[in-house]
């Protein structure tokens, strides 16, 4: 029997998150008989200008809150609400919870968005909104997380039902091979092709690259390569060949497939625990081994020594990298083995019919 679920996004295609949580599952959940309609709080365009200005004007959020509003208000057409996050940013609980009515809901997350909260610099914050969230956890019918350290605050707030969902990759966007253009690293070098060390994420999540800053410029002293930054913006680091490629959804693992070495530097704090470790996945999806942070979920993803390696001195990061950049068939082994764990466990493939499973069974508990 087919059911309805109204997904209420943060985002549209443009925002990570959404487009990863939701989104990616629609036209597998149509294949298990779940009709979909998802509503984003922000929509690209308001979140591009977010990008360009760092900010959203008071008309415009005024008027994502009415949206939002009068979508809540049709909620009995639907089976299941879908909640990335929550429904109504910065507001009191209760009113979030009055106009969600008594309709089962799930809410989902992939960070640490309590801490927006409860670590908020301004007293009055903490003191009105630090557990907002939890509150909302109680009454919901499921929370979906993914990692254990969100899963372990659901649990804490008490909600009656709490599942890990890894963030995942869909395989049909990630062919299992090299471009004829990189298939030299993996045989011959070519001199004039230097290997490429990449990143991929937000022009505000750049500011992590820059405590790789000693480790890539001791690096750059004993080997040659390039650090490619997508999607990050303008990032320099002295004394280190950068190359800056804007970020687009039709090119992103073609950038990443043209690489070597994916890296993930965190630095070690509750918001950090929280983050769900994607770029990793979309390294080992790509065939290329990982070193990382061993920071929250990070320390589970990457095998060290298998399909990368795990660092946090300076010495630790330019000890990894210099084995990875001095070694192909280093490089390919644990390239292979992170592309063969994607396969098992990070791929749509794998996670979308249990997806489908966890939104009949929330649907199924009103």
């Amino acid at each position: 029997m087919a059911i309805s679920v109204l997904f209420l996004t943060r985002y549209d295609r443009l925002g990570a998150s959404s487009r990863l949580r939701s989104l990616q599952f629609f036209p597998s959940l149509a294949g298990h008989g779940i009709l979909v309609k998802s509503q984003p709080f922000f929509d690209d365009k308001l979140l591009g200008i977010k990008y360009k200005t760092g900010r959203y004007s008071l008309s415009q959020l005024l008027h994502a809150y009415y949206l939002r509003v009068a979508q809540l208000l049709k909620k009995s057409q639907f089976d299941l609400i879908w909640i990335e996050k929550e429904a109504l940013p910065w507001t009191p609980t209760f009113f979030e919870i009055l106009l969600l009515g008594g309709s089962p809901f799930v809410l989902d997350y992939d960070d640490a968005l309590f801490h927006n909260y409860d670590l908020h610099r301004l007293g009055i914050v903490r003191t009105m909104l630090g557990d907002r969230l939890d509150k909302l956890m109680k009454k919901s019918v499921m929370v979906t997380c993914g990692n254990t350290y969100l899963a372990s605050r659901a649990v804490a707030a008490g909600a009656p039902s709490v599942e890990i969902v890894p963030t995942v990759i869909d395989l049909d966007r990630y062919p299992n091979h090299k471009p004829s253009s990189t298939i030299s690293r993996y045989g011959s070098k070519l001199e004039t092709e230097p290997l490429r060390i990449v990143w991929i994420g937000s022009p505000t999540t750049s500011q992590y690259l820059q405590l790789l800053g000693d480790a890539l410029r001791k690096l750059a002293v004993e080997h040659k390569f390039v650090l490619r930054i997508i999607g990050g913006g303008s990032v320099s680091i002295s004394g280190v060949e950068v190359e800056e490629i804007d970020w687009s959804e039709d090119t992103e693992v073609e950038n990443i497939l043209n690489c070597d070495i994916g890296i993930m530097p965190l630095i070690d704090s509750p918001w950090e625990r929280g983050k769900c470790g994607y770029k990793l996945i979309q390294y080992m999806a790509c065939g290329l081994p990982v070193v990382a942070s061993g920071v929250g979920v990070n320390s589970e993803i990457v095998r060290g020594g298998e399909n990368g390696f795990l660092a946090a001195t300076t010495e630790e990061w330019v000890d990894a990298l210099s084995k990875l950049l001095q070694s192909s068939d280093l490089r390919f082994r644990m390239g292979t083995k992170g592309r063969q764990r994607v396969e098992q466990e990070y791929c749509l493939q794998k996670i979308g019919p249990h997806v489908a499973r966890l939104l009949r069974t929330a649907a199924g508990k009103h």
